[in-house]
């Protein structure tokens, strides 16, 4: 088993290895004294782990009750927190109890949320099941549900108590959800570590699970300790997500968050100026790992959709774009200057044959 440490507001570890859902609860118990234990979940992980989940925290002493919803980014939002809130107060749940986050990053986002209102301020326990939020959404303690104007308009900064990733669980993913989750690893590669690149280009590093989460959530744990409520340099796991998140919302949510953040890293690579190998080499490794890297929309609708990213700020908005493979730099726009960024993505892409 991994262990990662995380030092943040609340300190916290972040732990790593096969089979650890059936002893989440031992594990939750070293970290939280036993208590009364909300666990939330989609219907679709409640049905497949959440009897294993609520066996396991109630064999090490916790008082257990449980709460899903339908699946999808589509119960993202306000009517969902509300359901999950008055859900906790049914239960009589207080501040000495916990909430216990069983899913993807959906789940996480709006359980982590709840639990950050929910008598101003309870504790939870994060635990992934898909590759997305086990690299990303569940270390460091952003949360947040959907607005109708965007994603993650509203939430709240609150720190976990503890993480616990099954590989496991994550190595049985369909192929698809392997493939939105690689998207946020690419990122990392992209970011911080060409060696971690490499190893993503041939597609095959899935028998590498536990040391490729590992090495993800030491860069996250890195950029949380340096800038914890993302006013500086966290902005750069935005990689991706300025192009990414408008892609989304064109779609409808139709298209996935790995899927928009696979081409918005592609979008923002064409558009910063790196040259052509760099960014066939980044195509290259997204296709390899199941990710289209086409972009149907075109620039003024993107860029209409982008006006609601949460990242702006003002008449200004950040991005982030590649130099080159493990480096890359933040350069603040105005927001009327974002259609030619898109413009000049779209162009070269096309250039390009992606």
């Amino acid at each position: 088993m991994r262990r990662v440490h995380v030092n943040a507001s609340t300190e916290y570890d972040v732990l790593i290895g096969e089979g650890l859902i059936d002893h989440a609860g031992e594990l939750a118990a070293r970290a939280v004294k036993p208590c009364k234990a909300a666990i939330i979940a989609d219907d679709t992980v409640d049905e497949l782990y959440g009897d294993r989940v609520q066996i396991s925290f109630k064999y090490s002493g916790f008082d257990t009750v449980r709460y899903s919803f339908p699946a999808g980014e589509g119960s993202k939002n306000l009517q969902t927190l509300s359901e999950i809130l008055e859900f906790l107060a049914r239960q009589h749940m207080t501040r000495s109890d916990i909430v216990v986050a069983l899913g993807g990053g959906v789940t996480g986002d709006m359980a982590g949320f709840a639990a950050a209102v929910y008598a101003r301020g309870i504790r939870f326990v994060q635990i992934p099941t898909t590759l997305l939020s086990a690299v990303d959404s569940s270390v460091g303690g952003k949360t947040a549900v959907d607005l109708k104007a965007g994603k993650n308009l509203a939430g709240a900064f609150h720190q976990p108590s503890l993480v616990v990733t099954d590989t496991d669980v994550i190595r049985e993913l369909p192929g698809e959800q392997l493939s939105c989750g690689a998207a946020e690893v690419i990122k990392c590669g992209v970011l911080y570590d060409e060696a971690l690149f490499a190893a993503l280009e041939q597609g095959d590093w899935h028998d590498d699970m536990d040391a490729v989460i590992g090495r993800c959530v030491e860069w996250k744990r890195d950029v949380v300790a340096e800038d914890e409520f993302d006013t500086g340099s966290r902005a750069f796991l935005n990689l991706g997500h300025t192009f990414g998140h408008a892609i989304e919302k064109c779609s409808g949510l139709t298209v996935t968050h790995g899927q928009g953040v696979a081409i918005g890293m592609l979008m923002a690579a064409a558009s910063a100026g790196c040259d052509d190998d760099m960014v066939l080499r980044l195509a290259r490794c997204v296709e390899a790992n199941g990710l289209s890297t086409h972009c149907p929309y075109d620039a003024d609708r993107l860029a209409e959709a982008a006006l609601s990213d949460k990242k702006r700020a003002g008449d200004g908005i950040t991005l982030v774009l590649p130099e080159r493979i493990g480096k890359c730099r933040l350069q603040r726009i105005p927001v009327a200057e974002l259609g030619a960024y898109f413009a000049r993505a779209l162009a070269r892409m096309e250039a390009l044959g992606l």
